[in-house]
C-alpha cells in the first residue's frame, strides 16, 4: 500500500468521524501484540471515547503497544451494554469518534457489541469496524478441516444435559463447526462431542493461539478427548469440528428407502440395516439399528 493511499484513507476516516460521529468496531489482538493494525493503533490515540470490555486490559494492551489511550475510557461488556449503548451513541450523534474493543478478537463475536450496533442501525447512526484478528478464522485456517462452509457455535452449554441436546441437534449439520470452550470443561465437551457426532469425526483443538505456547491438536473427536482427560489444556481454546457426512445428515425416511432398495435388489433386510445404519454414523449422530429396522418394518407393512 502506498503512503498517498495511506493518507487518503486516514483523510477519509476523519471526514467520516467529523461529518457526524462514527462507531467503530475494532478488533485487538488475540495474543500476539504485533498483530495489532496501524489503523487500531491510530484509533486508540484519537477516539473521543474508547469503550472497553476490561479496562485494565485495554491499558495493558495500550502498554504492550507503546502508547496512549487518548480519549475517555470506559467499560463496556456484557452486564452494562444494553444500558450503556445510547450513553455512547450520544457521543457519535454529536459528532465523534466511539471505539469499541474486547478483550481479544472482533467486537460482538462471542463478545459485547451486538446490541450497540443494532441501536445504532435504529437511530440511524454511522457504523464501520476496524477489522483484524479473529479466534475464529485462525483456528479454521489451522486445523486441516473444510473452510469453504463454516458455522460459529459459540461457547456450547455448560449444562450437561443443555449440552447434550445442543450437540444432538448439530450432530447432522454438514458444514465445519467452530467452537469456543473454557479450559476447565474442555474434556466434557470433547466426550460429549464424541458421544454425539462419533468418536471418529476429525477434529482440532486449537489453544493459545498466536502465543507463546500456541498447540493444535488433531484427530477424532473420541481420541482428543482421551488426551483432554488425561493432560488438561490451559488457556484460550477454539474447537473445530468437520461437518456430517452425507449419509450422516440423511433423515430416517432417506434411509428406509435406502433399506428398501437394498432389500428389493436381494439383500436380506437385517443386514441391510446394519449397512445403511454403519453409513449413517451409528454413535455419531446417526440412526440405530434398532430404529432403522423398526421403521423398514413399519415401511414393508404398509
Amino acid at each position: 500500500m502506498s503512503g498517498a493511499q495511506t493518507r487518503a484513507e486516514n483523510r477519509a476516516d476523519r471526514a467520516v468521524a467529523h461529518h457526524g460521529g462514527v462507531l467503530v468496531l475494532a478488533a485487538t489482538p488475540i495474543g500476539n501484540a504485533d498483530d495489532a493494525s496501524p489503523r487500531l493503533r491510530r484509533l486508540l490515540a484519537e477516539a473521543d471515547v474508547v469503550a472497553a470490555e476490561d479496562t485494565r486490559r485495554l491499558h495493558a494492551l495500550a502498554g504492550r503497544l507503546g502508547l496512549e489511550v487518548g480519549g475517555r475510557v470506559v467499560s463496556y461488556h456484557e452486564h452494562n451494554e444494553t444500558a450503556r449503548a445510547d450513553d455512547l451513541l450520544d457521543v457519535v450523534e454529536g459528532g465523534g469518534t466511539v471505539l469499541v474493543v474486547t478483550d481479544a478478537g472482533m467486537p460482538s463475536v462471542s463478545d459485547p457489541g451486538y446490541r450497540v450496533v443494532t441501536r445504532a442501525v435504529e437511530r440511524d447512526l454511522p457504523v464501520t469496524t476496524a477489522p483484524g484478528p479473529s479466534a475464529v478464522l485462525a483456528a479454521l485456517a489451522v486445523s486441516g478441516i473444510a473452510t469453504d462452509r463454516f458455522t460459529f457455535e459459540g461457547f456450547p452449554p455448560r449444562k450437561p444435559g443443555e449440552r447434550r441436546r445442543t450437540l444432538e441437534a448439530l450432530a447432522r449439520e454438514p458444514r465445519t463447526m467452530v467452537f469456543f470452550e473454557a479450559p476447565h470443561r474442555i474434556a466434557d465437551t470433547l466426550a460429549a462431542m464424541a458421544e454425539a457426532f462419533g468418536a471418529d469425526r476429525p477434529a482440532a483443538v486449537c489453544r493459545e493461539l498466536t502465543k507463546t505456547y500456541e498447540e493444535v491438536l488433531r484427530g477424532g473427536l473420541g481420541e482428543l478427548a482421551e488426551r483432554a482427560q488425561a493432560e488438561p489444556l490451559r488457556g484460550e481454546i477454539a474447537v473445530v469440528v468437520a461437518g456430517a457426512s452425507p449419509a450422516q445428515g440423511a433423515s430416517v425416511e432417506e434411509l428406509v428407502d435406502e433399506v428398501l432398495e437394498r432389500v428389493a435388489a436381494g439383500e436380506r433386510l437385517k443386514e441391510a440395516v446394519a449397512a445403511v445404519a454403519e453409513a449413517s454414523g451409528v454413535g455419531g449422530g446417526g440412526v440405530s439399528k434398532r430404529d432403522l429396522y423398526a421403521a423398514a418394518l413399519a415401511a414393508r407393512s404398509s
